[in-house]
This record gives structure tokens, sequence and C-alpha cells, in this order.
């Protein structure tokens, strides 16, 4: 059995592409594996934040968890910020990363392009995140390709921590889904579906009306061919769709290609709005059993309890490796 870590920042609602790229592959994956699912709240700061929004997100993106179809009889479920070892080791692991290949970060680059002040958490989140991988002893880490550089570096520590001090961490690989990792924008198919996208229209939200997913698929932007048909480089409009249709309903591409190769693009969309439908409805009617129950906050109360007991073990050798803290005389 392996153990498996993945965090999300409750920045803004899910989209679709959350759902379909990470989550729905949450649940298959917890069936055979040792799962952490993590609320990075943490992570979230790095970026000004309003705090009410804050705490209503981190909520919402727990209930979207459970809604989702995570157990957490099978899965541990918690927050970031009620586990102190985070933090801690975090910054442990500061200490041993280099300023030239935190700068380095593609997204640090593009997040403080252009800005007069830049946090400093932006620049340090990344070793933050490696503590948050390895505080568990993860073997598999499920990310987007956007993520991938930052694991590199999650691997970089724990070896250089490893050599230099003692061998205390697990250095995890990095699982990228092949299907359905980049579900991209409805308007601009040609980058990623994002729950900051400024267009309301590009992207599908989990907490969508159903009326509202349906005009935003017939809205979205194709070609002029008619052609059903699954080319990334020339129809990615049409791709982009026909990936969403497969992943909602379970069928292949080659299947849809071939049955709505003469139907038009009118009857496909409808067809692919229907999937997303049947797809999100029973999520939401069980996001909305959960938002305000005392349901949601006992299986967070056992998740912290379950992580906090787990992280302080490897924490307490990373400390001990380093020389942290002192040596008690014996009587």
């Amino acid at each position: 059995m392996k153990t498996i870590f993945s965090g999300i920042q409750p920045s803004g609602t899910l989209t679709l592409g959350n759902y379909l790229g990470a989550m729905k592959h949450f649940v298959e994956l917890q069936e055979d594996n040792n799962c952490y699912f993590c609320i990075v709240d943490e992570h979230a700061i790095t970026v000004p934040q309003d705090r009410l929004k804050l705490k209503n997100n981190i909520r919402s993106l727990a209930a979207l968890y459970l809604a989702s179809g995570i157990d957490s009889d099978k899965s541990t479920l918690f927050i970031q910020s009620e586990v102190s070892a985070h933090t801690q080791l975090g910054w442990i692991l500061q200490s041993i990363s280099y300023i030239g290949e935190l700068e380095r970060m593609t997204q640090f680059k593009d997040k403080s392009t252009g800005k007069d002040a830049v946090s400093a958490g932006l620049l340090t989140y990344p070793p933050l995140m490696a503590a948050d991988i390895l505080l568990y002893k993860t073997d598999i880490v499920p990310v987007g390709e956007d993520q991938k550089q930052h694991l590199e570096l999650t691997r970089n520590l724990a070896q250089r921590f490893n050599n230099k001090y003692n061998d205390i961490f697990t250095v995890p690989e990095v699982s990228i889904p092949k299907v359905g990792a980049r579900i991209m924008s409805l308007q601009e198919p040609t980058k990623k579906m994002s729950k900051s996208d400024d267009n309301q229209k590009a992207s599908i939200f989990m907490l969508d009306d159903m009326k509202q997913v349906e005009k935003k698929i017939k809205s979205a932007v194709t070609d002029s061919e008619g052609i059903v048909k699954f080319d990334k480089e020339n129809k990615p409009g049409v791709s982009n769709l026909l990936s969403i249709f497969s992943i909602c309903s379970g069928r292949s591409i080659e299947d849809l290609e071939a049955q709505y190769q003469n139907a038009g693009y009118g009857e496909f969309k409808q067809a692919t709005a229907n999937s997303v439908i049947d797809t999100l409805q029973p999520i939401q009617d069980r996001y909305y059993e959960l938002i305000d129950s005392e349901e949601l906050d006992n299986i967070l109360d056992k998740g912290a309890e379950k992580a906090n007991y787990d992280a302080s073990k490897i924490l307490a050798k990373a400390k001990k490796a380093m020389g942290l803290g002192r040596v008690k005389k014996k009587k």
C-alpha cells in the first residue's frame, strides 16, 4: 500500500477542471492507498485574502472533498493550519533551500512579475509545500503539470536533508494523470481552466447551477468546421469538450467521435452539458447536506487529530537529526 498526499488551496470555488483533473482521481486512489488530503490554507495567504471569505472557502472545500467521494474512513482529510508541524518543518526546509532555486520557480516568476511589492511567502512557499508532503512519508504525489517543478524541488530537498543529516524523509514520486490533467478554458481553449479567470464563461464551477452549466457549454468556443473530432492543435475547443464529455460519461473519445461525427456542434454541446450535469448534480446535493453540518466538523476534527499524530513523529526525527532542541539530563 502506497502513501499519497495531495493539497488544494481554498482560494475560490473549485472548477470542473479541478474535479476531473484531480478530485475524481482521488476517490479512486483512496481504495488501495493510504491517502492524506489537505486543505492548504497557509499557502493561500501568500497573496492577500479576505479573512471571512477564506474561512468560508476552507469549509466549502472540505465539503466538496467529501461530496466528491472522499471517505473519511479510508482517507485523512484535514486543514493545514490545524497541524503546526507543517510550518515548523517548512522553516527547517527553508534553511536548506537556496534563494536561487526558489527564484527560478516558474510560478514565483509569473505571480511576482510587474508587482510593486511581493510577499516573501510567495518566494518561500515551495519549502512549505515540501514539508506538507514529507511529513507523511509520502510515496506518490498526484499533481498537474503546473506543479511538477515544485515536486522536483521537494525531491531535491528531501535528498539534500537525508544526505546532510540523516535518512529521515521518503523521496516522493510525481504522478501526472494522463487523461483530464488539463481541462482547458471554454473561452480560450489553449489555456487551462482556472478558478481565477476573470471571464466567468470560461470556467464551470462545481457549485454552478445547472442552467449556468448548460449555458456555458453551449457558448464554448469551437470552430467553423462543424466536425466533432479530437485534434488538440487544430481544434482545441472541440477537443476540450470531447475530453470533458469522455471523463464525465466514462466513454472513450473514439466512441464519442463516432457517435457525433455528423451531428453538428449544437447536439454535441447539449450532450456534453448533460454529461456534466449528471456528474455535478449528486456532488452538489451531498455538498449542501454537509456544508453547515456537525458531521463536517467531526470529520475535520478526526482528520486533524490523525494528521497531528503522524506528522509530529517525522518532525521530531527531523529536529533531532539537525540538532534542534535539547537532550534532557537523566536524573
